[in-house]
């Protein structure tokens, strides 16, 4: 569908009715049995390619690696012609840029190399690719409620989550197919009054590790519908 279409229909074809035909728990265990079949992700192990377009900016490719049963995560980011190399295993953190680990405090900052940043991309990418598996992990609140929301002649199940404070303090909304209970996209707010965050729209999927992934991943600012960019996810 025409991006420019799509964004109209977010924007204005939203409409929601109050459902209660099963509580928020309950969708959240459907939409994970669609992703998740056979119970894989706990014991996730697989690489992926993420290759993320936006505007004004270079293109950037991704290899991941994640292994959750041996806590080891692997970022090789490729570009403007360097290649960086951010590895967490076992709470060890190493760092690599263009082959070399001996590198300067001074380089490190210039290409944004830190073991903070390697934890962050980790959450980050571990967040993103296990939904809405990562949904059930300590701290997230998942609202009772399951709402309704219509898009063009497309309908979803709507299910609200926050998180205990330790954690964090955005607002999620999650998007799922009434039919199938896969997750079709989301929604984050910082301050829900402010209209602030953005909005990320799932097409087609992918299978990663047994788990269905969505396969391009599109992002939008909520305030004015700015297009951010897409992530395109493969295997190889």
């Amino acid at each position: 569908m025409n991006r420019v279409l799509i964004v109209f229909l977010v924007c204005f074809s939203f409409s929601q009715i109050n459902s209660q035909d099963f509580n928020g728990k309950e969708l959240l265990e459907k939409a994970i049995s669609y992703h998740d079949p056979f119970s894989n992700w706990g014991l996730f192990s697989a690489d992926f390619v993420v290759n993320m377009e936006s505007p004004n900016h270079p293109k950037r490719k991704s290899k991941i690696k994640i292994n959750l049963p041996s806590e080891i995560f692997r970022l090789e980011v490729h570009q403007n012609d360097n290649i960086r190399i951010s590895k967490l295993e076992q709470g060890r953190c190493y760092l690599e840029l263009n082959g070399k680990s001996d590198l300067t405090s001074e380089i490190k900052e210039s290409h944004n190399l830190d073991c903070k940043r390697a934890i962050y991309f980790r959450d980050y990418y571990t967040f993103l690719y296990g939904l809405p598996m990562k949904l059930k992990d300590p701290g997230a609140i998942v609202d009772p409620f399951v709402g309704e929301k219509k898009i063009g002649q497309k309908e979803f199940w709507v299910l609200k989550v926050t998180y205990d404070k330790s954690v964090g303090t955005d607002t999620w909304y999650f998007l799922f197919d009434k039919k199938t209970f896969a997750l079709k996209q989301y929604q984050f707010f910082h301050d829900e009054l402010k209209n602030d965050g953005e909005y990320i729209i799932l097409e087609d999927e992918i299978i990663v590790g047994g788990i269905k992934m969505p396969k391009n991943r599109s992002w939008f600012l909520n305030s004015n519908n700015q297009f951010l960019g897409i992530d395109r996810l493969s295997i190889n």
